[in-house]
């Protein structure tokens, strides 16, 4: 049952791959700020993925969020997610990104439920 107060953590290692200056978000070999925006809504996804309706998931509707540090390539780094708010479809979490014990992020990321099939069918229209 979905409810306040489930969460979920996730991480990664930061690799070339997902550096500003791969992504183009920036020009220095440091993780990206959409990279660690991923890495939160993946948390989030991941938190009320076990409690949805067969067919569904979530799609991200809005995010803000602060990069508050840099981060180094071959760091690692955390995220999680927690639910705060249900409103029908909506559900609110606030987000926190570490390496270590040091915060690297924060915000409030919105993801709406959805019928899978119902979504992508949307697509072709």
């Amino acid at each position: 049952m979905l409810k306040e107060g489930l969460y979920f953590q996730t991480q990664m290692v930061v690799s070339p791959g997902n550096t500003a200056e791969y992504i183009g978000s920036g020009d220095m070999a440091v993780l990206a700020t959409p990279a660690m925006i991923a890495l939160m809504e993946n948390a989030a996804m991941l938190a009320v993925a076990p409690y949805l309706p067969e067919g569904s998931t979530t799609v991200g509707s809005s995010i803000s969020a602060s990069h508050l540090r840099p981060s180094a390539v071959g760091a690692t780094v955390a995220a999680r997610a927690e639910l705060t708010k249900v409103d029908g479809r909506m559900l609110t979490f606030r987000v926190e990104a570490y390496e270590a014990e040091t915060k690297i992020g924060e915000g409030e990321h919105v993801r709406c439920i959805v019928d899978r099939e119902k979504f992508l069918a949307r697509l072709g229209k």
